[in-house]
């Protein structure tokens, strides 16, 4: 087995391996910063899975379709929710029955349309959301609390950069990732 990168240390304990277990210096530098993004985004994606479920007995598919609820309060027509979830239309549904079955969330017939059902917060759902976002935020600020301002501007612009590299490269090559 190859020697693992050097700027990761080694850890005896099994919880620490992640993507990155296995990458060794003969790996081409874009497959090592592809990994550890992956790693990162993993490791506070699971911290904050952990703290949902602890803090306030849910999941984060709940605390996503909570989120997009709270940013219209007009409510939004379960297949909205689908498409920015990205998720389809039958986990939409069955995250929507949870929270109704908990009185977060109605389920409305859309005016005109009595197929179309549109899904809003409670009362009682905005109330509980409103803490679980203060509490994310923060988390968030806890788990990238190690940074610096200067360093997380950084590598707020470099991920900007690589945003827009991967949209271009997308938008630019044809089938199969070719140009």
């Amino acid at each position: 087995m190859k020697a693992r990168m050097s700027s990761q240390a080694a850890s005896p304990d099994t919880r620490d391996l992640d993507l990155e277990t296995h990458v060794t210096d003969d790996h081409h530098q874009a497959v090592k910063l592809w990994l550890r993004l992956l790693s990162c985004t993993n490791k506070i994606e699971t911290a904050i899975r952990r703290r949902l479920r602890e803090r306030f007995d849910t999941s984060l598919a709940r605390f996503d379709l909570m989120a997009q609820l709270e940013r219209c309060p007009e409510g939004l027509k379960m297949n909205e929710l689908s498409q920015r979830m990205m998720v389809t239309g039958s986990n939409v549904t069955g995250l929507t029955d949870q929270l109704e079955s908990k009185g977060l969330v109605v389920r409305e017939t859309a005016a005109g349309d009595r197929r179309t059902f549109l899904v809003r917060l409670t009362p009682e759902g905005r109330k509980l959301f409103s803490a679980m976002a203060r509490e994310h935020e923060t988390w968030v600020i806890e788990l990238l609390g190690g940074l610096g301002a200067t360093e997380k501007d950084r590598i707020y612009r470099l991920l900007a950069s690589l945003k827009e590299q991967v949209s271009l490269v997308e938008r630019t090559s044809g089938a199969g990732g070719q140009r």
